[in-house]
């Protein structure tokens, strides 16, 4: 197998509770073509002492104040140069051989250029769980992204290919404070699809206190609303964006669900799913059936 280069970026401050757990979630998948990049806020705990006990593994790595975590996120990615490329935050961690699991993935599946892994999550002592609470089993495509219902991208879990990230302009928004992953997803769907796989990749951590993602939800749910705004100024999506909403109405009349769900398959557009059997090893399933 060729091992693509990797590039993983961990944008940092002041979270030294959780950041070895990160750091060591990325070095011990011992992927042998790993770039590392971390880029501390100028943190005032432990942090830098924990960076430091880890450096010979990192790639790279710098503390000084910046402008928030996108600003940060776009620092490392300017000094990256991985083939693929993902960032995940000093408190969330990859599950096993996750990188990997990508690396295959995007081998053996050479049109695929934008991946996510199945949802998960972990709580303030790092145990991982699953919320099985999503009606399209994290299918993702535009349409369901313009039609937004609440439900959202699991950042840490996605993957891109260098030439999606360019072809989407480089960069990450650092004029938005919270929704800055919202809106390099939109920006990515101008171009490829997103496909999703049941392999477990990476997970969120639920923390108890000062988390921005929970303390500022309503905010977020702003931005996404305005980003949402401004997508379909540029693309003018609002028929068809009008005849997903009115289908997904129609379709809870319809009784059988094998065809409901097919009718809202067909609507929103999805990619196939990339699913692992053991004797059949990865293969694209069109018609995966939604719950």
């Amino acid at each position: 197998m060729i091992y693509p280069k990797i590039t993983i970026v961990t944008p940092s401050f002041n979270q030294g509770k959780y950041l070895e757990d990160t750091l060591l979630s990325v070095i011990n998948q011992k992927y042998p073509n790993l770039e590392y990049i971390v880029i501390d806020g100028g943190s005032t705990d432990n942090s830098i002492e924990i960076i430091k006990k880890y450096e010979p593994q990192l790639t790279y790595w710098i503390s000084e104040t910046d402008k928030g975590l996108y600003d940060a996120i776009q620092k490392g990615f300017e000094r990256s140069t991985g083939d693929i490329m993902a960032w995940i935050n000093s408190d969330d961690m990859y599950h096993q051989k996750s990188l990997l699991t990508v690396a295959e993935i995007f081998e053996v599946f050479p049109k695929v250029n934008w991946l996510m892994g199945q949802n998960t999550f972990y709580n303030e002592f790092g145990q991982a769980f699953i919320m099985d609470d999503d009606t399209y089993h994290e299918r993702w495509s535009k349409w369901r992204m313009y039609n937004f219902e609440g439900k959202f991208i699991q950042q840490e879990s996605v993957f891109w290919r260098r030439e999606l990230w360019e072809k989407a302009g480089g960069y990450i928004d650092k004029k938005i404070n919270l929704a800055g992953d919202f809106d390099l997803w939109l920006r990515f769907f101008r171009y490829e699809n997103l496909y999703s796989t049941t392999f477990l990749l990476s997970g969120f951590r639920f923390r108890n206190e000062n988390q921005k993602s929970n303390n500022n939800f309503k905010e977020y749910i702003s931005q996404t609303q305005k980003l949402l705004l401004r997508e379909n100024q540029i693309k003018n999506h609002s028929v068809y964006v009008v005849f997903c909403k009115l289908i997904i109405l129609i379709s809870k009349a319809i009784i059988i669900k094998k065809y409901r769900n097919m009718l809202i398959h067909k609507v929103l557009k999805f990619p196939s799913k990339i699913i692992y059997l053991p004797r059949q090893g990865y293969f694209l399933r069109k018609l995966y059936h939604l719950s």
